[in-house]
């Protein structure tokens, strides 16, 4: 299964997902992280730049390329929750600490 992961400089899950400088892209299998690669999306700088609906775009692009099926963070907007759950990406929300064992956990369940 492939999560991803708004994930901080020290590895916790980080807080909004449409602001995150930084996402992980976990494959997890069997109850364990298989491979891990984090990618500078900076999307804390690109989120005021453009219209708002190229944002979306630009984290749906992300998404849809990395073949996301279940996603981490600290919080989502109802405008985002909304266009990912066209997608039938699976959301867990409010999610904090380590950031693989989010993902695992997030597999899981």
């Amino acid at each position: 299964m492939i999560v991803l992961v708004n994930v901080t400089p020290d590895g916790q899950v980080g807080g909004g997902w449409g602001k995150a400088p930084r996402i992980a892209v976990a494959e997890v299998t069997d109850g364990a992280v298989t491979a891990w690669t984090e990618h500078d999306v900076e999307w804390d700088r690109l989120h005021d730049e453009g219209e708002h609906g190229s944002h979306h775009a630009r984290i749906v692009r992300f998404v849809r390329e990395n073949a996301g099926e279940v996603i981490v963070t600290g919080h989502i907007g109802p405008p985002m929750q909304h266009t990912l759950g066209k997608l039938g990406v699976r959301l867990v929300l409010d999610a904090t600490g380590d950031a693989r064992a989010a993902a695992v956990a997030a597999a899981q369940g």
